[in-house]
């Protein structure tokens, strides 16, 4: 089963779980409802933003629709690449912490919507120089350094010159 299908599957299982229709995820979210319709039957890719906007909406982390995958798989968006490396869930206070690989494609820029309340954002880059953080107060990263910002507000990733390589840990409190 292909990557599109697996995804699908899930976001329609996780909408199914919380008694939601396919139309008020499409509003919550903002992805039309023919759109949805298509990634849920998998005849459409999802990417990275459409599948932030679609569990933001659920309020469950992006992992939440990546779990059961059998191999990693990247997601893609219009400037960022990821891949989930691994998610870990804390029994004593039920926060989320995910682990991602990305890749920020030279010259391109990405803004993502404010994430659940409390969410927090960190990234050690390996390779190039990012720009990232809050929309107001973005701060460029290089190699070996290490950011972190609000999510719970709109934020954005950016590589003004080449292609940045990095580890994302989004905290999801709960």
């Amino acid at each position: 089963m292909d990557l599109a299908v697996r995804v699908g599957l899930r976001v329609r299982e996780l909408r199914e779980a919380q008694g939601m229709s396919l139309s008020e995820l499409a509003r919550r979210s903002g992805i039309g409802k023919g759109t949805l319709s298509e990634l849920e039957s998998g005849r459409r890719n999802p990417t990275l933003e459409t599948l932030y906007a679609l569990t933001t909406a659920l309020k469950v982390p992006l992992s939440t629709a990546l779990l059961d995958l059998t191999s990693p798989a990247t997601i893609s968006g219009h400037a960022v690449d990821a891949v989930l490396v691994e998610r870990f869930e804390a029994e004593a206070d039920d926060s989320v912490a995910e682990t991602y690989r990305i890749r920020i494609r030279a010259g391109t820029r990405q803004e993502s919507a404010a994430h659940a309340i409390g969410t927090v954002e960190h990234l050690v880059v390996f390779a190039g120089t990012a720009r990232v953080g809050t929309l107001s107060a973005p701060a460029l990263i290089g190699p070996g350094m290490h950011g972190s910002w609000p999510a719970d507000v709109p934020h954005l990733y950016e590589a003004p010159a080449g292609d940045v390589e990095a580890l994302l840990i989004v905290h999801h409190p709960q």
